[in-house]
């Protein structure tokens, strides 16, 4: 199992996101639960993210949401970072 670690940062984003979109809250939950159990679940979609981020990787919360995270393989840490649309969090 993966631990995961929420920042307040994350936390707050995390908070108005589901404000913004309550009918994505199961599949939010859903996609936390995936990623401390097996981050690389294909239903993830987990890849890394090139470009200005270093060791930082995106999963899917659906088709439109992603969320950002560091995922840090030695100590089996993922740390998210930001949740939203493509455009909002790359």
């Amino acid at each position: 199992m993966y631990k995961l670690i929420f920042t307040e940062s994350y936390t707050r984003r995390a908070r108005k996101f589901i404000r913004k979109h309550p009918e994505l809250t199961d599949q939010y939950q859903k996609t936390l639960q995936l990623l401390e159990i097996n981050p690389a679940h294909p239903s993830l979609r987990l890849h890394k993210i090139h470009g200005k981020f270093t060791d930082i990787y995106s999963v899917s919360v659906n088709i439109t949401y992603r969320i950002i995270i560091e995922y840090i393989i030695q100590e089996s840490t993922i740390i998210p970072v930001d949740i939203g649309t493509h455009d909002e969090v790359y």
